[in-house]
């Protein structure tokens, strides 16, 4: 698979059979990111929380791409409200086999709303995915602080890659960041969610010396891997 960071928490998994994941797709007002709204093609949305930073554009890329909007219940029902065709609602602790590998929805500790017309709606609980495909394991933490269970995600899971935000303030900074990657026990551990604005500035090299050498995967936007 082809993993691809594209600013903030937007991340882009392409697999082997030409299937595309897009996570998190903060792309129109994000001034990291090096994406085009237009320009994106994906067949699957997945969206942890409500937060615009994360909702961002999930709704005209899904009427664009004819894409399945993936995350909370309550998040994909506004989304089909919006006319949104194909979405799959999914809640904590949940997990399903979609054509492309297997979702499993986690405990994040966040919040979750997002504000249309001065009013703040409730799009379910906030969450992370363990996404199980071509025989490797991703975790994306979403927005989240650092909880002890993610000690149990690390025992259940051989975790190749965890994309865990540090950017503080809204969630876990470094310090609890590197806390959290030694709870999962995952070989490879992303930096997300930092420098995108003033209250979340963050040196991702500071971060990186916290974990065990090699450990550390700091991500340009636009950088790819192959995993």
């Amino acid at each position: 698979m082809k993993i691809t960071y594209h600013g903030h928490s937007v991340i882009a998994i392409q697999l082997a059979d030409g299937t595309n994941l897009l996570f998190d797709p903060f792309i129109t007002g994000n001034p990291l990111t090096d994406l085009v709204v237009e320009d994106v093609k994906t067949d699957y949305i997945l969206v942890t929380h409500g937060h615009s930073d994360h909702v961002g554009d999930m709704i005209p890329i899904a009427k664009k791409c004819d894409a399945t909007i993936i995350g909370m219940v309550e998040l994909c029902a506004f989304a089909e409200k919006n006319g949104v065709k194909k979405t799959h609602g999914m809640n904590i602790g949940g997990k399903f086999d979609f054509p492309f590998g297997r979702i499993k929805m986690v405990h994040a500790q966040h919040s979750s709303g997002y504000e249309v017309d001065g009013q703040m709606l409730y799009l379910g609980e906030p969450a992370g995915f363990i996404l199980q495909a071509e025989g490797k394991t991703i975790y994306l933490a979403g927005d989240t602080s650092n909880f002890g269970d993610m000690a149990l995600f690390g025992e259940a899971f051989a975790i190749d890659v965890a994309f865990l935000p540090i950017g503080d303030n809204f969630t876990m900074g470094p310090n609890e960041a590197a806390s959290a990657a030694k709870r999962l026990k995952a070989k490879q551990v992303v930096p997300i969610h930092y420098n995108t604005f003033p209250l979340i500035k963050q040196d991702p090299q500071a971060f990186a010396t916290l974990l065990p050498a090699g450990v550390a995967k700091v991500m340009a936007v636009g950088e790819s891997f192959t995993l």
